[in-house]
């Protein structure tokens, strides 16, 4: 290497000053030469790796753009992928093309260990790391450790007769956890939300939900030996019962990645083949802010306005999973100082917020929304956020407490911001008190973003959804005002490695906002149907999902797909 040293200071690639540096760092550590110019950022990899190419005549290869044979995959077992960091391209003649960032310190071992003819490649350790997880699935090589090690009678993913101690023993075993550690990274790398294990006959499924969709996780096909020594593991982290496997059961943990600390919501209930798990993953601190929901600017000052007001209820809707507490938490953040007590009461309780006080619901020892309600009021607040109003008593709690001076924030499950009121109706709450105390009610659904990588102008959109988005927009006061349709162009996502191939990345939200004034109010107490609501709203300047969505597509940062699948016809 010190050859290849000198070859990096004549092409002028390093400076002698630079040379030296890294000397001086090989023989005080030992590592690498090409390691430490890398970490020093004296030279990129791909310009080392392409010096070496020269040097020795071996090609340099992008693993991305390569097309891997699978022949070439099966003739070399995970553990010598991963151990080695070498990524098999190509087989054929009994010759195997072998990719690798250092083939001078790996291919003479692998030649012994796999017995065929090794043809060398230069390819980027990132690259290499990347393509393995890729073709082999996550957690492939440990996968294969624990077989090679476990005794014949290891109990399949289908049975479910094994010994309890003998799978108890297993879920502690070192390979387990860093089975199960593999599964949960993978998940946080991609941005996962949601981790579903689902047991099948003869099988076992991985999925991850990330922004909003679930895909199949690459996993090696024996992880299904595995299934029940994998729950089991999931269940010790979160003080579950092990032995338990005829009831649901709900649990957390919290787990650290890098400097990040991550709260696991843990929910398992039986099935027919098994017991499926799904772990959510949440950070145990969020920054909050208004700015950040996706609020148009006329919305966010909106908003800003609503949530400084000294007493009211203030209801956001929309289905499981659409970012309500998200938006509430926004919204207490912005508005709690040191001279307001604010209580929350939730189930679960999803994010720590400094200086609020928040209550869990315990539904199976009678701690409801109800009666922490009640409790919640003899604590003197002024500020009080209830997860959720699901039932008259909890509706008629938090409506009254509004009409006796305090700021109520709550969240209803309905299709949009009218439909609220009907909701509320029927529940049983007078129309009177819901006329008098509502402040607001926001709705609001979670687009996604078209990635950012991969954005192009999308020449391709149907007639007929062109002539929806056109419709929408004409029939709209505030479509026709501030939308111009003649001229936009439409985007979408191509589709490339940064988004796992789907064309988006992250996700927003879109909103409508319908204010309770006057007009509104007078027809609430007349119990007015929710299309009569929602035409007064939209003609005194509410801008509807569908519009807030389209604005979105317009200003080229999602899909006419996505809003589509999130929003109902405003006919």
């Amino acid at each position: 290497m010190i050859k290849i040293g000198q070859i990096l200071m004549d092409k002028g690639l390093v400076t002698p000053e630079q040379m030296e540096i890294v000397i001086q760092e090989q023989e005080r550590t030992g590592e690498p030469l090409d390691t430490i110019l890398v970490k020093k950022n004296f030279l990129s990899e791909e310009s080392f790796l392409k010096v070496l190419s020269e040097q020795f005549n071996i090609p340099f290869i992008r693993l991305k753009e390569t097309s891997i044979d699978p022949q070439a995959v099966k003739k070399v077992p995970a553990k010598f992928a991963w151990y080695y960091k070498v990524m098999p391209v190509k087989f054929s003649d009994n010759k195997l093309v072998i990719a690798s960032s250092d083939p001078l310190r790996s291919l003479d071992d692998l030649r012994i260990f796999l017995g065929y003819d090794l043809s060398p490649a230069l390819a980027s350790e990132a690259e290499i790391m990347e393509v393995i997880k890729e073709n082999y699935g996550v957690g492939a090589e440990t996968v294969e450790g624990i077989i090679a090690k476990a005794p014949k009678e290891t109990p399949a993913a289908k049975e479910s007769g094994g010994k309890i101690e003998d799978i108890e023993k297993m879920a502690e075993d070192a390979s387990v956890v860093k089975l199960v550690n593999q599964i949960i990274l993978e998940a946080y790398e991609k941005r996962a939300t949601d981790i579903h294990i689902e047991p099948f006959r003869g099988k076992m499924n991985i999925r991850y939900r990330i922004d909003g969709v679930l895909y199949n996780a690459n996993v090696p096909a024996d992880i299904e030996r595995f299934f029940l020594a994998i729950v089991s593991r999931i269940k010790i982290m979160s003080r579950l019962n092990i032995v338990e496997r005829r009831l649901p059961q709900d649990g957390r943990a919290v787990i650290k990645i890098g400097s990040e600390e991550l709260d696991l919501r843990i929910s398992i209930i039986p099935t027919r083949y098994g017991e499926g798990m799904v772990i959510r993953i949440l950070p145990m601190s969020m920054l909050f802010s208004l700015e950040r929901l996706g609020l148009a600017p006329e919305d966010l000052e909106t908003l800003a306005k609503l949530i400084k007001k000294p007493h009211g209820i203030i209801l956001v809707t929309g289905p499981t999973g659409s970012g309500k507490s998200t938006t509430l938490y926004g919204c207490l953040n912005e508005i709690k100082s040191s001279r307001n007590k604010i209580i929350t009461i939730e189930d679960p309780i999803e994010y720590e917020l400094e200086g609020i006080t928040q209550i869990q619901v315990i539904p199976e020892i009678g701690f409801t929304f109800a009666q922490g309600l009640r409790s919640i009021l003899r604590h003197d607040p002024d500020i009080m956020m209830v997860g959720e109003i699901r039932d008259f008593e909890t509706a008629e709690l938090a409506i009254r407490s509004a009409l006796t001076g305090h700021l109520v924030f709550s969240t209803l499950h309905t299709n949009d911001a009218a439909g609220a009121v009907a909701r509320l109706l029927n529940i049983g709450i007078e129309p009177y008190l819901v006329a008098s105390s509502v402040e607001a009610f926001i709705a609001q659904r979670l687009v996604r973003l078209i990635c950012p990588q991969c954005k192009q102008i999308d020449e391709n959109v149907p007639e007929n959804i062109r002539t929806i988005i056109k419709q929408d927009i004409e029939s709209s006061k505030f479509g026709r005002e501030h939308i111009k349709v003649s001229d936009f162009k439409i985007y979408k996502g191509r589709g490339c490695k940064e988004c796992n191939f789907t064309g988006y990345k992250g996700r927003t939200a879109i909103h409508e906002i319908l204010v309770a004034d006057k007009g509104i109010r007078d027809l609430m107490l007349r119990k007015a149907s929710t299309d009569e609501l929602r035409e007064k709203a939209v003609d005194e300047g509410m801008k509807t999902l569908r519009i807030c969505g389209w604005k979105k597509m317009i200003d080229g940062l999602t899909t006419p797909e996505e809003i589509l699948r999130v929003t109902q016809s405003e006919e």
